[in-house]
């Protein structure tokens, strides 16, 4: 490990503890990291501690004993989810805590397991962490998801390097879409959000009515609800403290109407839906709802997505990403999600942000619905920007005019 390497670690830790959960003195801190991301883990502690952390807990995740469970534990256990885990989160939940996420989920985590069980385990947690999602979903809390190599994951990501470079070619894609290669990380960011936050007030003024998406094998006509909001970069949680959730990205993103899609869209990148990959992936909408669907190769994945609840076949986030941007420059695909959707325009099945609606956070599932939101134990991702993508905006007066042409702003 060289000296500049060490540098750069280290400014990465800084980053995520004044950026991304941006802790305040006295505050309790969550990490979730996997076991392989040691290093830079003990970083973030050191570093949430000199920013003024009361207390920071780690939780360490090892993706083989993950995978064991699939493999030994009883059929009738997947549906079983600790109480007392989840009424610690919330307790969490109640007194502040931020939370940080080094998510890395392997591709192929699940390549040979019954996609049953890990549907039913997924479901199982999703329920049950209901209460505690409402922190996150509403932005009651501080938290952020970012992003650490380990070896499954390089494996995949750069299987055209040479085994032994994989691990550092992965470092240094993620320290360029993190701007951690800028001679001041955080200031470098604070003019990125400024930037995402341009696009964003742009979007709020124009207020349109709807999206028309067109590219090879997408053609979908998208309404969004009265009073959506368009967001970017980062927000403040109910304290007012400033915390950016994804690091990186790209995006600025709000939610379309429930029952204002129709049409058919295409996938452009693979996804990784809890360790199982799912590619070339077509879904066609009617009044909102996914009618019919297929995927090149696991389609069987979808079906199980689908048979979470009714909300799982309804969009709940619309994200603009031009195609001419840092981490779709780089020409890979990363088949982690939080990346990818930064590197292209996507939806998301599933739940709705309420921070995207006018007084969102202050409503309950039930009144949500009737504004046009969508609610739903789930919310999956899935990529469909690439150099041909056109949108056309609907203004209120009914003018259309263009939002992308060729996978990039029509400035």
């Amino acid at each position: 490990m060289n000296d500049n390497f060490k540098i750069m670690l280290n400014k990465y830790a800084e980053l995520v503890v004044k950026v991304g959960v941006n802790i305040q003195a006295g505050q309790v801190l969550i990490v979730h990291a996997p076991i392989e991301t040691a290093e830079l883990t003990r970083l973030i502690v050191a570093k949430a501690y000199e920013a003024g952390a009361k207390y920071v807990i780690v939780e360490w995740d090892d993706e083989e004993v993950t995978r064991i469970r699939y493999e030994k534990a009883p059929d009738d256990s997947f549906g079983y989810y600790p109480q007392w885990q989840v009424d610690c989160m919330v307790r969490f939940a109640e007194e502040g805590g931020a939370i940080l996420h080094i998510k890395v989920p392997n591709p192929e985590l699940f390549s040979g397991i019954d996609s049953a069980k890990v549907s039913e385990a997924v479901k199982a947690a999703a329920v049950a962490r209901k209460e505690y999602s409402v922190y996150t979903r509403n932005s009651r809390i501080s938290w952020s998801l970012i992003k650490a190599p380990t070896r499954a994951w390089a494996d995949k990501v750069f299987a055209d390097l040479p085994e032994e470079q994989r691990i550092d070619a992965m470092w240094e894609a993620i320290f360029k879409m993190v701007r951690v290669d800028a001679a001041d990380p955080v200031a470098a960011w604070r003019e990125h959000i400024q930037h995402l936050k341009t696009w964003q007030n742009r979007l709020n003024e124009k207020r349109y009515k709807s999206f028309h998406y067109r590219a090879p094998g997408t053609d979908l006509r998208v309404e969004l609800p009265e009073g959506h909001i368009w967001r970017g970069g980062g927000g403040e949680n109910e304290k007012g403290v400033y915390f950016v959730a994804n690091m990186p990205t790209e995006e600025v993103y709000t939610m379309p109407h429930r029952a204002g899609v129709n049409g058919t869209v295409r996938s452009t990148k693979p996804l990784n839906l809890n360790g199982r990959l799912v590619e070339g992936i077509t879904f066609t909408f009617k009044d909102g709802k996914v009618t019919a669907y297929d995927a090149e190769s696991g389609r069987e994945h979808l079906t199980s997505l689908f048979e979470t609840d009714d909300g799982a076949s309804y969009l709940g986030e619309m994200a603009l990403v031009p195609h001419d941007s840092p981490i779709s420059n780089l020409n890979r695909v990363f088949y982690n999600t939080g990346i990818d959707e930064n590197a292209s325009c996507h939806f998301a099945l599933g739940s709705a942000y309420p921070v995207n609606l006018e007084g969102g956070t202050k409503l309950t599932g039930e009144e949500l619905l009737k504004r046009g939101a969508n609610v739903s134990l789930t919310h999956v991702d899935f990529m469909i920007g690439c150099a041909e993508l056109d949108i056309d905006g609907e203004l209120p007066d009914g003018t259309i005019e263009p939002v992308f042409r060729k996978g990039n702003w029509a400035e």
